[in-house]
Protein backbone atom coordinates (compact mmCIF):
# COMPACT_ATOMS: atom_id res chain seq x y z
CA UNK A 1 0.00 0.00 0.00
CA UNK A 2 1.25 3.51 -1.06
CA UNK A 3 -0.03 7.24 0.02
CA UNK A 4 0.59 9.87 -1.87
CA UNK A 5 0.27 13.24 -0.31
CA UNK A 6 0.65 16.41 -2.07
CA UNK A 7 -0.74 20.23 -2.18
CA UNK A 8 1.52 22.12 0.76
CA UNK A 9 2.39 25.11 0.30
CA UNK A 10 2.61 28.88 1.17
CA UNK A 11 -0.75 30.54 1.65
CA UNK A 12 -1.67 33.76 3.36
CA UNK A 13 -4.34 33.31 6.42
CA UNK A 14 -7.73 33.27 5.09
CA UNK A 15 -6.81 31.77 1.96
CA UNK A 16 -7.36 28.24 0.73
CA UNK A 17 -5.81 25.13 0.55
CA UNK A 18 -6.19 21.51 -1.06
CA UNK A 19 -4.64 18.45 -0.14
CA UNK A 20 -4.52 15.26 -1.90
CA UNK A 21 -3.76 12.02 -1.08
CA UNK A 22 -3.59 8.96 -3.61
CA UNK A 23 -3.62 5.65 -2.22
CA UNK A 24 -2.44 2.67 -4.12
CA UNK A 25 -1.89 -1.18 -3.97
CA UNK A 26 -4.79 -1.80 -1.64
CA UNK A 27 -8.80 -2.99 -1.05
CA UNK A 28 -9.76 0.37 0.87
CA UNK A 29 -13.36 -0.39 0.50
CA UNK A 30 -13.23 -0.98 4.25
CA UNK A 31 -10.82 1.33 5.40
CA UNK A 32 -11.16 5.02 6.67
CA UNK A 33 -8.66 7.73 5.59
CA UNK A 34 -7.14 9.89 8.23
CA UNK A 35 -6.14 13.51 7.74
CA UNK A 36 -3.14 14.26 10.61
CA UNK A 37 -0.74 17.52 10.96
CA UNK A 38 2.08 18.15 13.26
CA UNK A 39 3.50 21.99 14.13
CA UNK A 40 6.28 22.43 14.84
CA UNK A 41 7.42 21.63 18.29
CA UNK A 42 3.77 19.90 18.93
CA UNK A 43 2.18 15.85 18.75
CA UNK A 44 0.51 14.95 16.01
CA UNK A 45 -3.09 15.26 15.68
CA UNK A 46 -5.97 13.94 13.71
CA UNK A 47 -7.56 16.76 11.52
CA UNK A 48 -10.33 14.66 10.64
CA UNK A 49 -11.26 11.15 8.73
CA UNK A 50 -13.34 9.82 5.98
CA UNK A 51 -14.49 6.13 5.63
CA UNK A 52 -14.12 5.49 2.38
CA UNK A 53 -17.26 3.32 1.66
CA UNK A 54 -19.65 5.75 3.29
CA UNK A 55 -18.32 8.48 3.19
CA UNK A 56 -18.93 9.23 6.77
CA UNK A 57 -16.29 12.42 7.85
CA UNK A 58 -15.40 13.67 11.23
CA UNK A 59 -13.61 16.91 12.22
CA UNK A 60 -11.82 17.92 15.22
CA UNK A 61 -13.41 21.50 16.82
CA UNK A 62 -10.65 23.30 15.69
CA UNK A 63 -11.04 22.69 11.70
CA UNK A 64 -14.43 22.19 11.79
CA UNK A 65 -16.49 24.89 9.60
CA UNK A 66 -13.39 25.37 7.61
CA UNK A 67 -12.25 22.40 6.22
CA UNK A 68 -13.30 19.41 4.17
CA UNK A 69 -12.74 16.19 3.14
CA UNK A 70 -13.89 14.34 0.28
CA UNK A 71 -12.93 10.89 -1.60
CA UNK A 72 -13.22 9.96 -5.21
CA UNK A 73 -13.72 6.49 -5.34
CA UNK A 74 -12.29 5.75 -8.82
CA UNK A 75 -9.53 7.81 -8.33
CA UNK A 76 -8.61 6.39 -4.81
CA UNK A 77 -7.87 9.04 -3.86
CA UNK A 78 -8.69 11.58 -0.58
CA UNK A 79 -8.93 15.58 -0.31
CA UNK A 80 -8.65 18.03 2.33
CA UNK A 81 -10.17 21.35 1.55
CA UNK A 82 -8.84 24.10 3.91
CA UNK A 83 -10.38 27.60 3.27
CA UNK A 84 -10.22 30.79 5.45
CA UNK A 85 -6.56 29.20 6.79
CA UNK A 86 -4.95 30.44 9.66
CA UNK A 87 -1.52 30.93 10.67
CA UNK A 88 -2.28 28.06 13.90
CA UNK A 89 -2.64 25.72 10.69
CA UNK A 90 0.51 25.65 9.74
CA UNK A 91 2.15 22.16 9.90
CA UNK A 92 3.07 18.77 7.87
CA UNK A 93 0.10 17.08 6.72
CA UNK A 94 -0.18 13.52 6.96
CA UNK A 95 -2.21 11.23 5.69
CA UNK A 96 -3.03 7.84 6.73
CA UNK A 97 -5.41 5.01 6.36
CA UNK A 98 -6.41 1.64 8.74
CA UNK A 99 -9.12 -0.35 9.54
CA UNK A 100 -10.11 1.10 12.87
CA UNK A 101 -11.09 4.25 13.49
CA UNK A 102 -8.45 6.98 12.99
CA UNK A 103 -10.16 9.77 14.80
CA UNK A 104 -9.93 7.87 18.14
CA UNK A 105 -6.16 7.49 17.72
CA UNK A 106 -3.14 7.71 15.03
CA UNK A 107 -2.17 4.52 16.31
CA UNK A 108 -4.92 2.61 14.29
CA UNK A 109 -2.82 3.64 11.10
CA UNK A 110 -1.71 0.85 9.19
CA UNK A 111 -0.10 2.99 6.22
CA UNK A 112 1.47 6.49 6.25
CA UNK A 113 2.00 9.07 3.69
CA UNK A 114 4.94 11.17 3.54
CA UNK A 115 3.66 14.52 4.61
CA UNK A 116 3.27 17.59 3.09
CA UNK A 117 3.97 21.00 4.67
CA UNK A 118 1.22 24.02 4.47
CA UNK A 119 2.15 27.04 5.98
CA UNK A 120 -0.13 29.97 6.41
CA UNK A 121 1.59 33.41 7.15
CA UNK A 122 -0.01 35.94 8.77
Amino acid sequence: VQLQACGGGLVQAGGSLRLSCAASGGDFSRYNMGWFRQAPGKEREVVGTIYWSAGITYYVDSVKGRFTISRDKAKNTVYLQMNRLKPEDTAVYYCATGARPLFQSSRFALYWGEGTLVTVSS
